[in-house]
Formats: C-alpha cells, structure tokens, sequence
C-alpha cells in the first residue's frame, strides 16, 4: 500500500492485544499523530512472542526464528529509526539440523552449494531439482510479495481485475505441497523436508496448496535470522519504540466488549485485574490485536456480527495447536545446533492424527530449538536451554491434556529424542515447564488453542481469512495470526501495517470530503 498523508485533527485508537500486530499498528498510528492505548490482558507484551526466565534459563516461549528481516526493517524506517539501533540480528549457519529415525542428517544451510553438498550426500538423486524448486519458489513468492502480501483482503477486488490474472495463476495452485514436492523430488528424506515448510503457518502439507512452496526460498533464498538475547528483544524494541512516539500500554487489563453502536465500534469496555469495576473508553476505532475468532465470539454481541455468526465462526479450521517442553537441562549437547528437526517415520500419518482424528501424533516430528548453542547468555555455563515443540491438533472434545496426559506425552518425547542420540535427557533436566494446547486457549484466548490462527488447509484459504478491516462493522480492524495475510512474525507485522494504513487512509479521505 502507498503511504498515506498525514490526517487532519486529532484522532484516539484503542488497540485489543500488545503482540506484534497490535505493536506495529500502534507505532505507525501514534507516528502519524494518532493517539494510541493498548490494553493488553497478560502481565507482558508481546502475545505469543514471549519470555520465560527461571534459575538463570531464557526460554522464548513463541517464535524461535525470525525471517523476511525486511519487513522489520521497514517498520523501523517508516518511523525514521535504524533497526540496528534498537536490536542485534545475526545470521543462522546451518539454517537447521535434521534428523532421521535411520540415522540420515541435514544441515540446511543458506548457501546454494553448501545446501547443494549436503542434498547428495543423502540423496545424489535429488541434487540438479533443489536449484529448479527454489526458482519456482522464487517465482511464486514475488508473485505473492506484489499481491497478498501488498494488499489487504479488503482490497481483493483489486486482486481479481485482468493486470493480477495471470500473478493469480502462477501463485495459486490445485494441487496439494506434497503433491508439488514429489513432483520435483524422489528421496522421502528430501520430500519430508520440505513438507514441513506447511507447518510454517500450522498447516499440513498434504491438504495446503502448493503455494506455500514459497516458503523455502523466503528461508534459503532470504535467511534466517536470530535476535541476540533472544526473540523476545524484538516486542521489547517495539514497546520501546512505541513509547517514543507517546503510545500508552496497558498490562494486566482484559477487554471484555467492544463498544458496537449504530453499526460502528465506538468504544471498549475492560477491567483490570485486582478490580472490579468495568470501564468504559470511547475512541475514534479499535484495533482488535487479540485472535480475530475470538474477538468475534466474545467481544461482540450475535446483533453485531452480520458476517461472523456462531455458525460461520464454528466453520473456521483452526491452525494446529503445540505442545511446548521448556526443558532446562544441566549438560550440554554437542549434536545440536541451534534448530534441530527429529522427524517422525511416517509423516502422513502424523498429519492425519492432528488434523482428521484430532488426536496427538503417537509419533510425532519434534522441534528442539537450543538458543544457548548460539548465546551463552542463554543458559547457565555448561547447561542448555531446549525449547520442545510438537505439533498438536486444536483443542476439542477428542483432547485432554490433564496432568497425567501431559505427562505421558512428555515422557514419549524425551524417550523420542534419546533414542536421537540426546542420551541421559531425562536425568539431565533440572527446570521444565509443560506448555498445551489448553494453555494456548487459555492464556491468549487462542481460538482453540491455534498457534497461527487460522489453517490453511485448503485451496481458497488465503480468501477465508478475517479481513483487516471489518466489513460489518465500522471503525474495527484486525491484526494478527487470524487475520490476512497469516501467522508468524513478518506476516503478523504486515497485517498491524495494512490495519493502520486502512484506518489512516479512511480518515484521510473522511478529512478531504469535509
């Protein structure tokens, strides 16, 4: 989107969630002259992008690797900042260590030859297709980068006119990634590699389309990035940024309705915790920061959502869940880099467990992110900090995650990576943490416990998504991993982007009629 001039007269937002959207929203607002609060119903900022700090381990809690760097960058020089005054970000080398249950590795790395030497070692047959996938991965993301990730779903009418048919064309495709994958490649090894590019936005590779194929060229072809000290620097620059320019944040203050009359939000009613009392703030529009199902389900009265009733809401396929081991351990582990993937033996399998049977995989692919093998900072000498992800399937009635199914399913993971060469892991943890899908329902009011809002499962699940800007009720824009143009951290920056522009825009246009 263009930038917007200046808006006439001054202006209040109220912003529903401090996460990355609602953050990013805020500062371009508040950089434009627009009076911003943010309330934000946890003790922290940064939603899911979070920090767990226990007897001297660092856990980031949420995202663990940043890509697409220029799109943070942008948000810094749209407010006439350098990025590289407010955080360090380090390229990763290798990309990430996989590791297969018979004994075959991959150090992905950012290099076309060095990843081109690691493919034939462990697949010499798949060598000459690795240079051809990543040029139509190329082809496909700038064909997204001028049109999803440009525009606003709200600007789809845009999208369909003749000059995008043939962008349309390239980008959208009929057939499933794992069908595009074995297309290009003959080793399973390699194939599952890439297959888990889906689980990039919690979806699975064998019902999401073909266009996120993309994926790989924005990690190999455009890096893989650390912030130094880990991932939570980045909201903790934001909300530094934020406060230079006047924007208000609220902690620990929990929106309860947003203020709907004659058609238009006018206003947010919450409360704060340790008091009782409702209060009541009217503004100019609300940013609805927090998850765009939810935000529908509870903060809107059934009158108010032309669009969104129960039963459409009820319709939305969640993205996959995650459960989290935060997993202190009192030695350190040389086989690790600083991401590692241990895949499962049957991944369609997996799939089908999290996203048909809605059940936990009994053999399930495990994320093992150890930030210390970059940042000593990171964890007691000589210690580690592992930071577990398992894909899960969203909450529901299939799922229990009480304490005892909690544990189990640790222990099956720990007894998982032993068998991957991690031995004594059990004996060696001396802090951990479970984190579940209830978990994520509960402390983020994910809708059902989604860890990137919504799937995208399908073949039009790019045009399903919670537009940014409400189309049933006035002045309520949306930012977030529900929202277009998807979950992860540059995706969730670019939805707080086409949220504010939206509304400047809108404002700009209200200002020249009168």
């Amino acid at each position: 989107m263009m930038p917007t001039p200046a808006i006439t007269g001054t202006r209040n937002v109220h912003i529903i969630g401090a996460g990355i959207g609602g953050l990013s929203a805020g500062v371009r607002l508040a950089a434009s002259g627009v009076r911003v609060k943010i309330t934000e119903k946890n003790s922290t900022p940064g939603g899911k992008v979070n920090l767990h700090l226990v007897n001297g381990y660092s856990f980031d809690t949420g995202a663990s690797l940043l890509t697409m760097r220029h799109v943070v960058e942008d948000l810094f020089a749209s407010v006439n900042r350098r990025l590289e005054d407010y955080l360090t970000i380090e390229p990763l080398e290798p990309l990430c260590r996989y590791k297969w249950q018979d004994g075959a590795t991959l150090d992905a790395s950012t290099y076309i030859e060095q990843m081109e030497t690691e493919i034939r070692r462990l697949a010499p047959c798949d060598v000459s297709a690795f240079r051809r996938y990543l040029s139509d991965a190329r082809r496909k993301y700038e064909v997204a980068e001028r049109t999803f990730l440009a525009h606003s779903l709200n600007d789809l009418p845009k999208l369909l006119r003749p000059r995008y048919a043939r962008d349309l064309a390239a980008i959208s495709s009929w057939r499933t990634l794992a069908a595009h994958n074995a297309s290009y490649f003959r080793s399973p090894h390699i194939r599952q590699l890439f297959n888990r590019f889906a689980t990039y936005n919690g979806s699975s590779p064998y019902r999401a389309p073909a266009t996120f194929a993309l994926i790989p060229f924005v990690e190999f072809g455009l890096g893989a990035w650390y912030v130094r000290g880990g991932m939570y620097e980045l909201p903790r620059a934001l909300v530094r940024l934020a406060g230079e320019f006047g924007v208000e944040i609220e902690t620990n203050t929990e929106v309860s309705r947003i203020i709907v009359e004659g058609g238009t939000a006018r206003g947010v009613a919450f409360k704060r915790d340790g008091e009782n009392q409702i209060i009541e703030e009217r503004c100019d529009a609300v940013i609805a920061n927090s998850d765009a199902i939810e935000t529908y389900r509870r903060l809107i009265p059934p009158e108010n959502r032309r669009i969104y009733t129960d039963k459409k809401l009820a319709r939305i396929e969640p993205s996959c869940s995650g459960f989290v081991l935060l997993l202190g351990v009192n030695r350190k582990y040389d086989s690790l880099a600083h991401h590692n993937i241990f895949f499962s033996k049957d991944y369609a399998a997996e799939f089908r467990s999290i996203f048909d049977e809605l059940r936990p995989a009994h053999d399930p692919t495990i994320y093992v992110c150890a930030t210390s093998r970059t940042d000593a900072t990171q964890a007691p000498s000589g210690h580690e900090n592992l930071f577990v992800l398992v894909n899960a399937p969203a909450t529901s009635e299939h799922t229990c995650w009480g304490r005892e199914e909690a544990d189990a399913y640790r222990d099956l993971i720990i007894s998982k990576l032993e068998a991957f060469g991690l031995k004594g892991l059990k004996a060696a943890i001396d802090y951990q943490r479970i984190i579940t899908p209830e978990d994520f329902e509960n402390i983020y009011h994910a809708h059902r416990g989604s860890i990137y809002g919504v799937s995208s499962n399908s073949m039009m699940s790019a045009f399903m998504r919670v537009p940014n800007r409400a189309r049933d009720i006035q002045n309520l824009y949306f930012a977030g991993g529900a929202t277009h143009p998807g979950g992860g951290i540059p995706l969730v920056m670019l939805s707080g982007k086409f949220a504010a522009e939206m509304m400047l825009k809108n404002w700009f246009i209200e200002s020249s009629a009168h």
